[in-house]
Order: structure tokens, then sequence, then C-alpha cells
């Protein structure tokens, strides 16, 4: 045993005093006291979310075959005859589901917390390019189901990118592989939801991590000098498990109380009555209902570029008038706005 543990100590040379001391530093990282608040962690539950997601896709991926002849067939596969693979595929389709009302909700309490200020601003810039990459990860899988829902709100979807200036008849064509639904379309999703997008996203999370460490946890606004903190081992650590277990059954029980449907088999003849996107697209939707659909394009790219840039335009308002909290009444009538359009397209 001596001459194994001598022959990798030549070979990978590590600094076992470093190696502790460093641990020993992430271990006893402070924690600001609020955190232990349940709602201070939805961060760590997007992160075992997405953690999830990768298992589980990688694991679909061994039965699902990216063909419009073999598709569907193989989602009813996965469905009815893998072993526990409705459960898997249930765990994919609800984690996604949670995973984008976790981010929205993590925004949220980021935003009205104004936890993105100074000098946080770049990580709450990654945070909105995080969630963009999440909803493309959640277009492009129910699209792979190949059942009419998810090819016709795939064209429906992929329509209205041609309305964007300038770039938006370039990117159909490159989404599509040429002007229409086809079979490449098809392949160009898998390999957008397979490799490409879980690529692009966890690099985005590993930034955004590296971001946290570099700057540490946000502290509550006016309170910097005086909250108290705790080390992030054990009470900390053990709180992300619990999260974790608590995600797991979540996600169990909604596999087995709701398992994921079939629907019927993509037919590009036959246009169903009623097509609609994932309700977390309902907003979008009812939007582009109610507006001119070029206007209400245009109102969607102005939307995502002020909120992604909303930490400059909040320190430059708040720098003319300090006692005017603009983000206040800006968040919550986004948010408003947001519940009533899903809301109403619900019911409609």
């Amino acid at each position: 045993m001596g001459n194994i543990k001598n022959w990798f100590s030549e070979r990978i040379p590590v600094d076992k005093e470093k190696t502790a001391r460093v641990f020993e530093e992430l271990i006893k990282e402070p924690i600001p006291a609020h955190m232990k608040h349940w709602y201070y962690a939805l961060g760590a539950t997007t992160l075992i979310l997405f953690i999830i997601q990768v298992v589980t896709g990688i694991l679909l991926t061994f039965y699902y075959i990216p063909s419009p002849e073999m598709a569907y067939d193989s989602v009813r596969y996965i469905t009815e005859e893998v072993k526990m693979g409705f459960y898997i595929r249930g765990l994919h389709r609800w984690g996604s589901n949670l995973m984008v009302i976790a981010i929205f909700l993590h925004m949220v309490r980021v935003f009205f917390t104004r936890a993105y200020r100074k000098p946080r601003e770049l990580n709450w810039i990654l945070g909105v390019l995080i969630f963009l990459s999440t909803l493309t990860l959640c277009f492009t899988g129910y699209s792979l189901v190949y059942n009419q829902l998810s090819y016709w709100a795939a064209t429906v979807g992929t329509n209205m990118i041609k309305e964007i200036p300038l770039v938006g008849v370039p990117v159909l064509e490159a989404l599509r592989g040429g002007s229409e639904v086809t079979a490449n379309t098809l392949t160009r999703f898998f390999n957008l939801h397979v490799i490409f997008m879980p690529m692009i996203l966890l690099v985005l999370v590993l930034i955004h991590i590296v971001f946290i460490r570099l700057h540490g946890v946000a502290k509550i606004e006016g309170n910097e000098h005086e909250e108290k903190s705790y080390p992030f081992y054990p009470e900390h650590f053990y709180h992300t498990l619990l999260i974790g277990l608590f995600l797991l059954t979540v996600l169990s029980a909604l596999t087995v109380i709701l398992p994921p449907g079939l629907g019927d088999p993509a037919n590009p003849h036959v246009t169903p009555n009623h097509i609609k996107p994932e309700w977390y697209f309902y907003g979008i939707y009812a939007l582009l209902n109610l507006l001119p659909l070029r206007f209400g394009i245009y109102l969607i790219i102005a939307f995502i570029i002020v909120g992604t840039f909303w930490p400059f335009i909040d320190e430059y308002i708040r720098l003319k008038w300090p006692k005017v909290k603009v983000h206040y009444f800006f968040g919550s009538l986004c948010a408003v706005l947001f519940l009533i359009f899903t809301v109403y397209e619900m019911f409609v």
C-alpha cells in the first residue's frame, strides 16, 4: 500500500497542507444569518435541480432516438416499457418545471433585496443569462417528445423568432435547418438540448458560483456591518442536503401522482384546434396574442435588455433620486403583470 501511495504521490504532487487550508477555508466560509430562512436557499435549490436534470437527462438519452420516425415511439417505450422509465422521465419533466420556478423566485428575491448592488452587477447579468438558458432548454426539451403539442408549439414558437429585427431570419433558419420544420429541426433541437445548452448553462452556473465565492453572499441592505454570520459547515451544508432530499420527495410525489403523458404523435398535416406552449411561456404567449406580433416582440426584447442591465439603471436612478425605491415599483409591476397574463392564459 505504501508503494502504491508513493507511486500516485509522485505523479499527482498535491501540497497536502495547502489543500487542507483551502478546504478549511471553504467549510468555514461565513454565511450571513438571514440565509437560515428557506426563501434565501433558492440558489441552492436551483443548483440541485440542475444536477437532477443532468443525471436524468443522461439516462433518457440511452433510449431516446432523435428522428421523426422514432422519437415519439422511443418516448413511449421509455414511459411504458423501460423499467422505472416513467419515473426518470417524470423526474426530468417535473424537475424542469420546478427549476424554472426556483430561478424565477430566486431572481425575485435578489431583485427586491437589491442583492445585485455593487459589486455584484455582473452576477445579476449571469443570473438573467442562466434563466434564459433554462427557458431555452425547456423549449427544446418538450419539443423532443414529438407529439402534436410539442411539434406545433415548436413550429409556432420558432415562427415568432423571424420577427426579431436583423437576426430573426438567420436564427430561425439556423434553428430549423431551413425555412420549415423538418427532420433536421429535431436533430438540431436534440443537439441544442443535450450538448450545447447544458454546456453553456454549466459554464454560466460555475462562473456564477465563483463570483459568489469572490464577493461572498450579499448581506441585507443597510445592515451590512451589524448582521451576524455562521460557518458554511455544518449548518448550511446540512440545510442544503435537506433541501435536496425535500426536492427528491416532491419530484417523486409529482411523478407518481401526475405521471408524464404522451399525447398524440406529431402530424405535420393536422393542426390542433388549440396550440399552447408550456405554462412558463403563457405570459409571453398571452402578451403576443393581445398585441401586434412585431410590437410584442420588440416589447419583450426591450424588457429583457432593461432587466439584464437593471443594476446599472437602478444605480443611476438612486444617484439622481436617493430616496426613491424604484425597484419596488418596477419589480412589483413586472411580477403582477406576469402572473396576470399567465393565469389569464390558463383559463382562456
